[in-house]
């Protein structure tokens, strides 16, 4: 039991662990939201809005990825870059921002793997967010929680910020 605890302490202090969790949460919420709207609250193939026309995936996707980059900032703001000296305002511009790219790169993924590679949209979109999930870590430590390498290596001292 004594090495569960000391392992589950470990864990807890590494912060890529701990952005794991946090992207993770994140990923649940949007994909979960993503299937409930996709099978069960938008029932029609296209939807029109201004004078666009989009599809049910493409829909289910902004409504699902916004609430998934709120859950993922919110925890990852107070779970893993707790020690940023910057604004939360500052913070949520940045990481809303970085989101907004996140969404098109995956929106781009899933659009190919729908159309060229005949994927179920359901499954599509894990594919598309795994596949960019590793870049997110360091694009949010840097650029959104403006934090050094240093508050990565083991053993440093997580006080400190740039």
């Amino acid at each position: 039991m004594a090495n569960k605890n000391t392992w589950r302490k470990k864990l807890l202090k590494n912060q890529v662990a701990r952005f794991v969790l946090s992207a993770g949460m994140g990923f649940l919420v949007d994909i979960s939201v993503f299937y409930l709207l996709y099978h069960n609250l938008l029932n029609q193939k296209r939807y029109h809005f201004f004078n666009s026309e989009l599809r049910n995936s493409t829909v289910s996707l902004v409504i699902s990825y916004g609430l998934g980059v709120a859950v993922n900032f919110l925890i990852t703001k107070y779970l893993v870059f707790a020690e940023s000296k910057t604004s939360s305002v500052q913070q949520f511009v940045r990481f809303a921002s970085v989101a907004v790219i996140g969404f098109f790169a995956n929106l781009s993924i899933i659009d190919i793997l729908i159309h060229y590679f005949h994927m179920y949209p359901p499954r599509a979109r894990p594919l598309a967010m795994l596949s960019l999930f590793f870049a997110s870590f360091f694009i949010h430590k840097f650029f959104s929680f403006s934090l050094s390498l240093r508050h990565h290596a083991p053993g440093a001292n997580n006080s400190q910020s740039s």
